[in-house]
């Protein structure tokens, strides 16, 4: 829906021409084997590889191409990892039209683009105020994210979380999806790795 969604709120700009839509990064970096397109709208969120790591990979093999991430997450770290990685842009995903296009274009030649509420954001903490962040060079998990995040580590499935938590399966799909773009994960073994290194969890 969201790739639909995008591919109709651009594909009669004039300033702007769609010339392929992926559905994970694996087809992405296929994709890009072929082709080169000059503006490329990255979710974080995908399957089998981030978008902070898709980011990395583009920049570091096709480094003239630029990157508009497109997120529902607004934690300033997260932020400052995609833009850390090459990223151009960062727009929340209930960005408009307007806005959109606006950053595809400024990205286009040359320009940053934050969207106002990242902006506004990373203008509240300065390089002398930085985030707390002793222990863990990661975006701050939430604390159903840190619950979530203990009991994948204590092995409980899914369902499991769920019914010990009395919410929904989705909703802790949707959870364990979120965690794995903070922590940088590609896996449940590689979320759990990086927990137990970092101190995250028991």
């Amino acid at each position: 829906m969201v790739l639909e969604g995008l591919q109709l709120l651009l594909q009669d700009q004039r300033e702007i021409h769609v010339v392929k839509i992926c559905r994970s990064a694996k087809d992405l970096l296929e994709y890009l084997s072929r082709e080169a397109p000059d503006v490329i709208l990255l979710d974080i969120n995908m399957p089998e590889m981030n978008g902070i790591e898709a980011c990395k990979t583009i920049k570091k093999e096709h480094p003239a191409i630029k990157v508009i991430a497109l997120s529902m997450i607004t934690e300033a770290n997260l932020i400052k990892l995609m833009l850390k990685n090459g990223a151009e842009g960062y727009l929340h995903k209930n960005a408009g039209r307007e806005e959109i296009v606006d950053a595809v274009v400024d990205v286009y030649h040359g320009k940053k683009y934050l969207s106002s509420e990242v902006s506004e954001l990373l203008m509240q903490i300065s390089d002398k105020d930085p985030i707390k962040s002793t222990e863990s060079p990661f975006p701050k998990l939430s604390r159903r994210e840190s619950e979530i995040l203990q009991l994948i580590v204590d092995e409980k499935t899914t369902h499991e979380i769920a019914g010990s938590l009395f919410i929904g399966f989705g909703t802790v799909e949707t959870h364990r999806r979120n965690i794995m773009i903070k922590l940088g994960s590609k896996n449940t073994a590689g979320l759990v790795r990086t927990a137990i290194e970092y101190g995250l969890v028991r």
